[in-house]
């Protein structure tokens, strides 16, 4: 098999020449340019034709945004972001991966980071994932102007929970989910988007400017509200419990489950120890199988209706396949049909 050909994109020379030697330690990859800054990111593009881009996000001359635009629009290929820890950093790197970044590393201590050989196994294993995306699943694109579809009847949906997983790929997916779907959702929907701290957070605030219902970052304690979406905080688990006759978030800092916190799985179990007797699931593009146990655990003790993305729009199909695998999911669905999807479900008043 031949190596997968990367561009390392950085304004520092010095960050070049460490990222490279990190890639080409590995003889499953090879680096085939460097750029300097953004203008020359789009020439060796179109030059050296890479399979895969790494990106610091902060460039001269055209940003890292701008790039990835540029890119998605005339040359598409996977790129991953090296983003700081920073609050900045967060949000630019939220807005650049739903432009279609397809994920993204964190640099341990800065722009300038003389450690970066700490992150060296989470580069090197996105390379490898985004080595596998076709030109096609890249750009990825989503038609995000469609007119948001409205709740045919004010009234009471039986449906009492929506749960939503993703992973890789999943800020651009679920911004094209829930920017269509209304304000005056009957329900709350509560999202599991493998990240970090401090990203979920710039996540929900992002996802709130561009969806019309409320979005915000799950907290302890706090009683789940009909029309309005909740991103699970990264760096803890979330669980759901019940105080009085109304449900309400418990998240901890109990441990990972396969490295996953949040996990998808730790959340759909959960739901499955309160019986809920209507819930909607959704499992969107991913890397793994997170969300595929706890549909199996949550089908056993309620009514559930499952839908999964099509490996046609999912930029990994991981855990949607683990999920349609299971046997369980009922629909599989485009990614511009979600939304839609969602929408019948709750305007049938309940899963039958």
């Amino acid at each position: 098999m031949e190596p997968i050909r990367v561009l390392v994109v950085d304004d520092s020379a010095f960050m070049r020449k460490l990222i490279s030697e990190m890639i080409n330690e590995d003889p499953r990859m090879t680096v085939v340019s460097t750029a300097r800054d953004g203008e020359d990111a789009l020439k060796k593009i179109k030059a050296s034709a890479p399979d895969v881009v790494t990106l610091d996000v902060n460039l001269p001359k055209l940003n890292g945004l701008e790039v990835i635009e540029r890119v998605m629009a005339e040359h598409p290929v996977p790129i991953i972001l090296l983003s700081s820890l920073t609050d900045k950093g967060a949000r630019v790197t939220i807005e650049a991966m739903a432009l279609g970044a397809m994920d993204f590393v964190t640099k341990p201590s800065g722009e300038i980071s003389l450690d970066i050989h700490k992150v060296k196994e989470s580069l090197i294993t996105k390379i490898l994932n985004a080595g596998q995306i076709s030109v096609q699943q890249a750009a990825n694109t989503v038609d995000e102007h469609v007119v948001q579809p409205l709740i045919e009847q004010k009234r009471d949906t039986a449906l009492q929970l929506i749960c939503i997983g993703a992973s890789t790929g999943g800020p651009k997916a679920l911004r094209a989910v829930l920017s269509k779907l209304p304000s005056d959702l009957p329900v709350p929907i509560i999202v599991v988007q493998h990240m970090p701290p401090a990203f979920t957070h710039s996540l929900a605030q992002k996802l709130n400017e561009w969806s019309p219902a409320i979005v915000k970052e799950a907290a302890h304690g706090e009683l789940l509200q009909k029309g309005t979406i909740y991103i699970a905080p990264g760096g803890f688990q979330t669980r759901i419990q019940t105080v009085g006759r109304s449900l309400a978030f418990y998240i901890d800092k109990s441990p990972a489950v396969r490295g996953l916190r949040p996990c998808y799985n730790v959340l759909l179990e959960s739901v499955a120890e309160h019986k809920l007797d209507s819930v909607l699931t959704v499992t969107l593009t991913g890397m793994g199988s997170d969300g595929a146990d706890g549909l199996k655990a949550l089908k056993k003790v309620s009514r559930v209706y499952a839908i999964a993305e099509s490996e046609a729009t999912s930029v990994i199909f991981g855990m949607p396949k683990a999920a349609i695998q299971t046997g369980l999911v009922n629909e599989i669905v485009n990614l511009d049909d979600i939304s839609s999807a969602i929408i019948k479900q709750i305007n049938k008043g309940g899963i039958s």
